[in-house]
């Protein structure tokens, strides 16, 4: 593999920053399109002063808004969903899997800023992204879609230390085949996609699964939130199945705290864990900094679902955590909970990216390979993105020429560390709401996550050697080494990057380096209110009454190649329960 020179990989990054111009036209198209969950919107400013709820949810994302529709649906009761950002019909970038890259690169950090992401970098120097918009991540991002594998269920909650609940299995794959219904699509799968299906049939990914939602060993093809004519789908659709007479969306409100009143001893009897703490409602501020509240009916609660970076953060903001670190920032402590904000994990990426001799198609991730069913071997996938590149900057790429195409692809293949056992933590800098916590997720420090690096890295070399990508590789000219005038043709790939170590086969060494100098984030960071610690096996926050935790921050390990589905599930497994909680009674399922 040949490698691009540094000002090449330079040229790279700045090519994919000029994304916007690409998918201007495809954007334009779903302009003008009225979003099914408009009726339930209002901006924050508008809303009263204070209000009354049966349920407020905290965070519009991918848990949120199915645990909003669902909660605002049958059985349930009056629900606001509170969410810091705007709506996605506002950012028209989103609609389309053209825009992924576009508001990537555009996230911005400040926290005044209504852009639908929000940059951040923990504190091992990785950029990092968190949204900021009406179905969180869902609205954002690359739209790949599969269920956990099976082991996770058994992992990731019936083991931890305190959990009184398991997974209800049938209510799992029923809440999934809910979300599938309304927001997933089998896509065509051709052009850089179909031949990355096909190297790694030849590197031994095997069996070939075809098109599945499930999580299988071998290479398949998931589901897709990208209809057939390009639009996306997000948890905000979901929406749109509640009653309009129970849901209230308020957008650009920030949660600055929840609202909590010390339990009587009176109050405790008959209840283990003993609560201490019960929330009666939430603060929240609007864009003009106007501060509401929204209060909880009796029986009513308060559920957190803002993401492994939110959720955390805001129970700190409200005394809930490590009382030695509250105290330092002057918040009052409401419940000393150790856990809060420890165990935070990310899974890292690392991947080796390359510009193709002929152009491709643009795709997001529809393959996946999985060596190994039950998470214990680095995950496989692969993109490519069709890229402008600005005039002044076409002369100066030795291979580009000052005549070539507007516009250059970049083809990527990666690997997933799944798990991961390195865990990191999280903090306050600040307590700003607006602010982004500080973090660290302590990337590959365990010696087992750095081995499955090695093993996962080896893995997409060889998927690059096979016959399948051939069409793929650039002619290099170079002397011939049987001491003949002339020279040979050898094809390889422009490697845009750092190049893999030429003893990569042998070498664990200095592929660990490798994974070492190439971290990167697959935006699936997690923990930070994990189950068993911070939550009990009904999501409820250990010690309090009437405050739960629904979405990844409770998750001490990802669930499978992606966890957007279960995200997506959980949101309406949870609602389901909370509504048989409060009829006493199995939860009626809708059409």
């Amino acid at each position: 593999m040949a490698a691009i020179p540094a000002r090449l990989h330079h040229l790279v990054v700045v090519i994919l920053l000029l994304v916007p111009s690409l998918t201007a036209a495809q954007s334009r198209a779903f302009e003008g399109a009225p979003a099914a969950y408009a009726r339930y919107l209002v901006d924050a400013a508008a809303m009263p002063a204070v209000d009354l709820y049966d349920y407020i949810v905290v965070g519009g994302g991918t848990a949120g808004c199915p645990l909003a529709a669902t909660l605002a649906g049958p059985g349930g009761g009056r629900v606001l969903l509170l969410e810091r950002g705007g709506a996605p019909s506002e950012f028209p970038a989103l609609a389309t899997a053209g825009g992924f890259v576009r508001t990537l690169a555009m996230a911005d950090p400040a926290p005044e800023s209504d852009a639908p992401a929000q940059g951040f970098t923990s504190e091992d120097g990785v950029p990092n992204v968190r949204a900021r918009v009406l179905g969180g991540g869902t609205a954002i991002n690359a739209g790949f879609y599969s269920r956990a594998h099976p082991e996770w269920f058994r992992r990731g909650h019936a083991e931890d230390a305190g959990m009184t609940n398991v997974w209800d299995m049938p209510l799992v794959n029923a809440s999934y085949e809910w979300v599938e219904r309304q927001m997933t699509f089998q896509p065509a799968v051709h052009g850089w996609q179909a031949a990355v299906r096909a190297a790694l049939l030849e590197a031994n990914v095997t069996p070939w699964n075809g098109f599945t939602v499930d999580h299988v060993t071998g290479t398949k093809v998931g589901a897709t939130t990208f209809d057939a004519s390009g639009r996306r789908r997000s948890a905000a659709d979901l929406l749109a199945v509640a009653r309009p007479s129970r849901l209230r969306v308020a957008i650009r409100g920030t949660v600055t705290r929840i609202i909590t009143n010390p339990v009587g001893l009176a109050a405790r009897r008959g209840r283990s864990p003993l609560p201490t703490i019960a929330a009666i409602g939430v603060v929240y501020q609007d864009r003009l900094l106007d501060q509401h509240q929204a209060l909880l009916r009796p029986g009513g609660e308060v559920i957190l679902a803002a993401g492994a970076l939110g959720s955390p953060q805001l129970l700190l903001l409200s005394g809930i955590g490590p009382a030695p670190d509250l105290s330092s920032l002057g918040i009052p402590v409401s419940a000393d909970i150790p856990d809060v904000g420890k165990h935070m994990y990310d899974n890292p990426r690392n991947g080796i990216s390359f510009i193709p001799s002929v152009p491709i198609d643009h795709s997001l991730i529809q393959v996946v390979g999985i060596p190994s069913a039950n998470g214990t071997a680095s995950y496989l996938e692969a993109a490519s993105y069709i890229v402008p590149v600005a005039p002044a900057l076409r002369s100066s790429v030795p291979f580009l020429g000052s005549s070539s195409p507007l516009y250059v692809t970049v083809a990527t293949i990666m690997e997933k560390v799944p798990g991961p056992l390195s865990e990191g933590s999280l903090w306050l800098s600040s307590t700003n709401p607006l602010e982004s916590p500080a973090l660290r997720f302590n990337y590959l420090s365990r010696p087992e996550d750095l081995a499955r690096c090695v093993l996962g890295v080896r893995h997409v070399a060889r998927v690059l050697e096979g016959r399948a990508l051939d069409g793929f590789r650039s002619a290099v000219v170079g002397s011939t080494t049987t001491g003949r005038r002339g020279s040979s043709v050898r094809r390889e790939f422009r490697i845009a990057g750092t190049a893999l170590p030429a003893d990569w086969r042998t070498n664990d060494r200095a592929l660990a380096s490798y994974c070492q100098q190439t971290v990167a984030t697959l935006w699936h960071y997690h923990g930070g209110c994990v189950a068993g610690k911070v939550v009990d096996g009904s999501f409820r926050v250990i010690g309090s009454h009437a405050i739960r935790v629904v979405d990844a921050s409770t998750f001490s390990e990802t669930p499978g190649t992606n966890p957007q589905a279960t995200i997506l599930m959980m949101g309406r497994y949870v609602g389901l329960k909370m509504i048989e909680e409060r009829h006493s009674r199995r939860p009626v399922m809708p059409p």
